[in-house]
């Protein structure tokens, strides 16, 4: 049953983490409703994802760090994430604590943040500014630390990282491609970091008894991100993010019933 649940739990990390529906709020109500608990789980699949988005831009990651001493585009594209990772890691050092001792403990948090993340998403889909960024490697500077800002409200459970980043390029004028994309590439050096500090701060916990059910949900979190990226990145181009947005408003109403019939 171990194994079973290591394995649901593996496939929504890696579905819902480039998705704008933030993976930690449905790891954290996916544990609640079966009843699994555990932290360094939690952190080892993230590990998953992370390697699935790396892998389907290892073409891209390989030109940038061969080019680093000789082509300017690759040194641009280096700072340009440097930059835009700032504020979450500035972010996370001071407000981690918090995060995770208050608010991942708050479904109430996570239910307001479902549903006013998904109002804000039907808004800007409606009323963004006319793109003026289709590549995600060519974001200004400024903007990319504008989107960096962004991605700190993702602290928060239920927020999501692709959604405040992608909300973020969105409304500094990148389309619905670029942004997306642009939440790939800042996805990498950003969950490395996160994954990092996670790691240091649970390393005590690391036994080999766990290693099966680690490996499960690992394994499925990269299959499940690596299915996903590409088609949605398709979907979005063509459909937008609307569907996100209602999918969220609706999973916020159901987590509110939940609480108030006492099931969470």
């Amino acid at each position: 049953m171990t194994y079973l649940v290591a394995a649901i739990l593996g496939v929504v990390q890696g579905l819902t983490e480039f998705l704008p529906i933030s993976s930690t709020a449905h790891l954290l109500i996916g544990g609640e409703l079966l009843g699994f608990d555990d932290p360094v789980f939690t952190v080892m699949i993230q590990l998953g994802s992370i390697l699935a988005v790396m892998w389907l831009y290892r073409a891209k990651i390989a030109g940038v760090t061969a080019g680093l001493t000789r082509d300017p585009d690759a040194r641009r594209f280096t700072l340009m994430l440097i930059v835009a990772c700032i504020p979450a890691f500035v972010a996370g050092a001071f407000l981690a604590d918090f995060v995770q001792q208050v608010l991942y403990e708050s479904f109430n948090v996570i239910a307001w943040a479902f549903v006013l993340g998904g109002i804000v998403m039907l808004l800007v889909e409606r009323y963004a500014p006319p793109p003026r960024v289709y590549q995600a490697d060519q974001t200004p500077i400024g903007r990319a630390f504008a989107v960096g800002l962004c991605q700190t409200v993702a602290l928060i459970p239920g927020v999501s990282r692709s959604g405040a980043t992608i909300v973020g390029g969105r409304l500094l004028g990148l389309d619905r491609a670029a942004a997306a994309e642009f939440s790939f590439f800042l996805a990498m050096p950003t969950m490395v970091g996160a994954f990092a500090y996670e790691l240091l701060q649970v390393r005590d916990q690391l036994v080999a008894e766990r290693a099966a059910e680690i490996a499960i949900g690992f394994v499925l979190a990269f299959l499940a991100a690596l299915a996903v990226i590409k088609p949605f990145l398709r979907f979005v181009t063509q459909s937008g993010f609307a569907p996100f947005a209602w999918y969220r408003i609706g999973l916020g109403a159901m987590i509110f019933a939940a609480l108030g019939a006492g099931w969470l």
